[in-house]
């Protein structure tokens, strides 16, 4: 069994690698800056001008098809990206990305959705939650009336990730609420703004934040149906299942990096005559957050593999996704506590990612979801204690 990276993955990770350390990482000073003056990091301009240097790096579209330009790389490369993406707060990814469902759109979509948001001329967001249906995506309200050769979308969507800057919306809506979102009753709708609905800004505890869209009547043609009518419950949960490995792939890479900035601390800062990485209490925490770490980087890797074998990768990615989110959440409390005062203040970014981290429990699957997914395939057969090595 080999657990090494092979050639290509090494010269990918390192190339990524050396990127981010020398375009991105250095304007980390001026995003803290900025934050602490309750601006944003980075505005659009400068992320895209970030993207498109990468571009000329040959990092265009990750998981975007070759036939659209894109590098439609492997979930495992993938994961290795999402992890040194995760070494910097900068909010910066790379660019000629699309939401994965948006490849379900007819030609004319295509061109009117699609192609645009890959080139980065347009912004989407994805619309799903409700102020009623989270985790429970299925009891979701938001309704779709036939009306001619329209359908009126009434209703609203919250906590939606770019949903105050999209200027069009991935919205799932209900069309027969006889058969209920899960069995058919739920489509996806392509709804421009333009088309009448309006959002909403919501302050979080991390930086940046979501947002609610309001639908009042909005009128949305026919040809806007994104996938088949019914389609849409079945369209978001594979929307939904591609970040259970790409956000603990971007954990670990916070992970790495704090952990790090605590080791180097402990072997600095002195106190009572000692260097403090001398202390019993300061070497435990330390040891505690290797140890996790490694072992959520295996968890993740192997639910990026499953996708790549072509096996049902939900199993593995609730697993990765569940300890992943909860070792960073932990590994950046210890670190924080390492750096005693200052970690707390907003002249480092632990703070900031303390902030940042505790969202990855809740969004795209909560721990209780996760937890739920993996008993359930446990309970009822549809997996193997140990998977496929069972």
């Amino acid at each position: 069994m080999d657990f090494a990276l092979s050639d290509e993955e090494r010269a990918v990770r390192d190339t990524v690698r050396a990127f981010i350390t020398r375009e991105v990482m250095p304007l980390e000073a001026e995003v803290l800056r900025r934050e602490r003056a309750h601006q944003p990091g980075l505005d659009h301009s400068e992320v895209r001008e970030l993207q498109l240097k990468a571009r000329k790096f040959g990092f265009w579209g990750l998981a975007t098809p070759e036939e659209y330009g894109g590098m439609n790389l492997p979930a495992v490369l993938q994961s290795l990206i999402w992890t040194e993406l995760g070494r910097t707060f900068v909010p910066f990814r790379f660019g000629g990305e699309a939401d994965n469902i948006l490849f379900h759109a007819t030609e004319e979509q295509k061109r009117e959705f699609l192609i645009p948001t890959i080139e980065g001329e347009r912004r989407s967001c994805f619309a799903i939650t409700e102020p009623g249906a989270g985790s429970d995506a299925a009891n979701i309200r938001l309704s779709a009336r036939r009306d001619g050769d329209d359908w009126i979308l009434d209703g609203e969507k919250t906590f939606i990730t770019g949903g105050h800057d999209a200027d069009f919306a991935i919205v799932v809506a209900v069309t027969d609420r006889e058969k209920g979102a899960r069995n058919g009753g739920a489509t996806a709708f392509l709804v421009d703004r333009s088309m009448g609905w309006r959002s909403e800004f919501i302050q979080t505890m991390g930086e940046g934040g979501p947002a609610s869209l309001i639908f009042d009547g909005v009128r949305v043609p026919h040809r806007n149906i994104l996938g088949e009518i019914g389609q849409g419950f079945t369209l978001g949960m594979e929307w939904i299942g591609k970040g259970r490995y790409t956000i603990p792939s971007h954990a670990i890479g916070i992970a790495e990096r704090v952990l790090q900035m605590a080791i180097d601390y402990a072997n600095t800062r002195e106190t009572f005559g000692t260097k403090i990485g001398a202390n019993q209490a300061i070497q435990w925490m330390i040891a505690d957050s290797e140890t996790e770490l490694e072992a959520a980087r295996w968890l993740v890797l192997r639910s990026a593999w499953t996708v790549d074998a072509g096996l049902d990768p939900r199993h593995a990615s609730s697993m990765g996704k569940l300890y992943g989110a909860g070792m960073v959440n932990r590994v950046v409390d210890r670190v924080l506590q390492i750096h005693g005062g200052m970690g707390y203040t907003r002249e480092l970014p632990i703070e900031r990612w303390y902030r940042q981290v505790r969202l990855y429990r809740i969004f795209e699957g909560t721990d209780e979801m996760q937890r739920l997914i993996i008993s359930r395939d446990l309970l009822r057969g549809y997996t193997k204690i140990g998977g496929h090595l069972a």
